[in-house]
């Protein structure tokens, strides 16, 4: 059975999170989420209203076009997107009036559609042809599964509250999962939504006052043709947050890169062996370090990553991943969390993953903090994240 949570009153959100409402107003926040910011001010558009404003020169569900064909199409608007879009954001265009009959985010759709047939949306590029009904390496096949969906305001200030949809599955195999029930194990909680109705899901957390949508899960890549569908029929102005552990090709990083207002990407590991053994998965520090480049240059810099600080992994997981973001993303904000705790597989097998078989030491946490005020990092007390 789907859970739905009956949404916080404002007031009381307010008064539960106060940061949360001192973020409106946060200057130093507006300058380092400017994109974003205009969206929840309601003076821009989302980018997905941008990308369907943009005409298709030709039908991109036209089944006699080659996916090459597709792509070659794709590459021309999206140049034409990245034109509208920052013209806009400087006030010298607006949204263009009548939606045209095929659009940009029609390619995209189109595009998604076609790559669930030979799926390699993530870095496994399993190829399962996820069209006909088999499940990728994912769990998830050729339905859009969603596990719940809230207002969340346990979400980083600027956020809350945050209209959050969890996805079921996901392509990591992380042992200490806090989300295992819903990314790792297929349960009878779970709903098949449609685009439609995974629309309608969005217009209700925005119309009860949610700040943005947020898509996570277990984890929203498998979802990628769904979510682009559901941007089709959405009918309210709202910010696509994309909550993920970026693990994707840059084929879907291409599909979603510009229906995305802001980011908010986990960067879990600062080296390939730790990702293999305690994610099950390969090139970690590669892949997630080019998908935060493309996520940060496609933008206005609009992120906050997260890093979780493992117990035993500040100097070969901590340090290289703060010393990488304030070099090649250095106007994203930094969320060093300490709310580790044993979980999952590290809960049944202690003995195999003994170096996080605990939780993170208030030492550490402090000597984490450390390593990225040396890197330039400030904290913004009242805010609780990490600004350049």
């Amino acid at each position: 059975m789907l859970r739905v949570i009956e949404p916080m009153p404002e007031s009381l959100v307010y008064r539960f999170r106060p940061d949360a409402l001192r973020a409106l107003h946060n200057r130093v926040l507006r300058e380092r989420l400017p994109w974003y910011y205009s969206v929840l001010y309601g003076e821009k558009p989302a980018k997905f209203l941008i990308a369907r404003s943009i005409e298709s020169p030709l039908d991109p569900y036209d089944e006699s076009l080659s996916l090459e064909e597709l792509w070659t199409v794709h590459e021309r608007l999206a140049l034409e997107h990245r034109r509208l879009w920052l013209d806009i954001y400087e006030g010298v265009e607006r949204l263009r009036g009548e939606e045209p009959r095929f659009s940009y985010l029609d390619v995209k759709i189109a595009i998604a559609r076609r790559m669930l047939r030979r799926c390699e949306l993530c870095e496994w590029r399993c190829k399962a042809d996820r069209a006909s009904g088999r499940i990728g390496v994912c769990r998830v096949a050729n339905e859009c599964m969603v596990y719940s969906f809230f207002h969340h305001t346990g979400e980083e200030a600027p956020l809350v509250p945050s209209g959050t949809i969890f996805y079921g599955g996901c392509p990591f195999r992380c042992v200490f999962c806090q989300n295992w029930e819903i990314s790792q194990v297929k349960t009878q909680d779970y709903i098949k939504v449609t685009p439609h109705t995974l629309a309608l899901i969005q217009e209700s957390l925005a119309k009860t006052g949610a700040r943005n949508i947020n898509h996570v899960g277990g984890e929203p890549t498998p979802q990628i043709p769904f979510i682009l569908e559901s941007l089709k029929y959405l009918k309210v102005n709202i910010a696509q947050l994309w909550n993920s552990d970026m693990h994707m090709t840059p084929e879907a990083m291409k599909l979603i890169k510009d229906v995305i207002d802001i980011w908010l990407p986990d960067f879990k590991f600062g080296n390939d062996e730790c990702g293999r053994r305690l994610s099950k998965v390969k090139a970690y520090f590669s892949v997630a370090a080019r998908n935060h480049v493309e996520a940060y240059d496609g933008g206005l810099g609009d992120m906050i990553v997260r890093h979780l600080v493992l117990p035993n992994h500040i100097e070969c997981c901590t340090r290289p991943v703060v010393e990488w973001l304030s070099k090649n993303v250095p106007r994203a904000l930094l969320n060093l969390m300490d709310q580790y705790h044993p979980d999952y597989l590290v809960l049944k097998e202690p003995e195999r993953y003994k170096d996080i078989a605990r939780r993170l030491t208030r030492r550490e946490f402090e000597e984490a903090l450390q390593i990225a005020r040396s890197h330039g990092y400030t904290l913004e007390v009242e805010e609780l994240l990490m600004i350049p």
